[in-house]
Order: C-alpha cells, then sequence, then structure tokens
C-alpha cells in the first residue's frame, strides 16, 4: 500500500500501483571465459601445471549466465560443475586451451581469460616413463618451449574491434607495475590483479586496471561478487 494526502491535509492508504515485468538490464553477448590451469605432459605420469581451481572463471561464466549472456566456458581439468546454462568446453594443454578459445572469441563479443595457462611446455612428450634418476646424478635437466599467449593472440586478433578483453595477472611481487605492462601489450581493455591468496580460495581481493586509466579495488570479495562486478564491464543499452 501507498499514501497519498488528502485536500484536507489528511492522509490515506491507496492501492500500490502495479509493477510491469522487469525489462532484461543487459543485452544478451556471446561470451567466453577461460578457465582453470593446463597440464603439459612429460610423459604418461608426470606433467607441468600449476594451481589454479578454476573458481574465478566459474564464477564469472555463472555470472555471465545468469545475467542472460550466452557463454562458452573453456575449462582446464578441473572438477567443478558446470554452471546452468553454460556450454563447456574441456581442454588440458595450453595448445588445446588455444585452438578452442580462438575459435569460439571469433563468434563472440567477450573474452574473460581468467584461465592459468601454463608459460611453457616439455619440448618433447616422452612415451615411457622419464628415467633421468636412473642415470644418479643429482640434478636433471628438462628442456622446455614456451607456450603461445593466449591473451594477447586474442587481444590482437583481426576479429578483436568492439569486443571486450579482460586478463588476469596473478603475482607475487611488484604486481601493478607488472599488470600495467601486460594491459599495454597483451590488447586487454582490462586486466585483473590479485595475488597467490586466491588460490584454492573461495574469496579473493582484486585490482581492476582499465586501459582508460581507471583503476577499481575490490577487497576480500567472495570469487561470485568480483564475478558480478566483472560482468558488469559489458556495459548497458
Amino acid at each position: 500500500m501507498a499514501w497519498r494526502t488528502r485536500k484536507d491535509g489528511r492522509a490515506t492508504r491507496r492501492p500500490a500501483q502495479r509493477r510491469s515485468a522487469a525489462k532484461p538490464a543487459l543485452v544478451p553477448r556471446r561470451v567466453v571465459v577461460t578457465a582453470g590451469p593446463t597440464r603439459e605432459a612429460i610423459d604418461p605420469v608426470r606433467y607441468l601445471s600449476n594451481e589454479s581451481s578454476g573458481r574465478m572463471g566459474f564464477a564469472i561464466a555463472e555470472a555471465a549466465a545468469r545475467a542472460g549472456h550466452r557463454v562458452t566456458l573453456i575449462a582446464g581439468p578441473v572438477a567443478l560443475p558446470t554452471p546452468k546454462g553454460v556450454r563447456r568446453v574441456a581442454v588440458v594443454t595450453a595448445l588445446e586451451m588455444l585452438r578452442a578459445t580462438l575459435r569460439a572469441f571469433r563468434e563472440s563479443d567477450a573474452l574473460f581469460m581468467a584461465a592459468a595457462v601454463s608459460d611453457w611446455r616439455p619440448a618433447r612428450r616422452l612415451s615411457g616413463k622419464w628415467r633421468e634418476k636412473d642415470k644418479g646424478s643429482p640434478a636433471a635437466n628438462l628442456p622446455l618451449v614456451r607456450n603461445p599467449d593466449i591473451l594477447a593472440t586474442c587481444g590482437h586478433d583481426r576479429s578483436r574491434p568492439g569486443k571486450l578483453v579482460v586478463g588476469f595477472a596473478l603475482e607475487t611481487s611488484g604486481g601493478i607495475p607488472r599488470a600495467k605492462r601486460k594491459l599495454e601489450t597483451k590488447g586487454a581493455d582490462f586486466i585483473v590483479l590479485n595475488d597467490e591468496r586466491a588460490l584454492n580460495s573461495p574469496r579473493a581481493s582484486a585490482l581492476i586496471l582499465g586501459g582508460d586509466g581507471t583503476v577499481r579495488r575490490l577487497t576480500d570479495r567472495t570469487k561470485a561478487e568480483i564475478a558480478g562486478v566483472l560482468i558488469g564491464l559489458l556495459g548497458r543499452p
């Protein structure tokens, strides 16, 4: 009920007017999210990887789907359930993630590159177990080759104009200067900076650096809350 004032100054109740159904707040867009680690095989039983849990990327995918966007989630090897309404593409290696991301990105409007892609991979995958220890040496060498930079590849892709590209940077020191360099060199619109405390945690603090010089700090938020802020970068009609 709402109040109205009569001419004699007395207030009376009147029925509240029925509100029309709310329209979607955001223009539906095609969104690509990468999440989790990659694994780079040394042999059939060993691999190079990292501590990424995939939670941030999955939270972004879930937030985007809830906002009405069409979401493709390209996920490394993690045991998280696929968010409702999200199309999931499972990958293992950095090369697989590159191919899947490029394929999806060229048909999309936005990319959130939350995956922790391995920087290096073994120069060759051994067909049998790595037996270097059998040589009795106290040290071993494992030749590595650099993996492709997926964020930079997409950021400088010919289909890039008009598309939102958001990258991530996890740093243990010197975070802001490194994140700014990443923003400048990768072709991203925003870089989300956090530190190692975000690994395997449901909460994180983040600094969102924009290519236009804007900075937004989020302190001790759930990853779902951070995801909601990031999806807001897609803008409104």
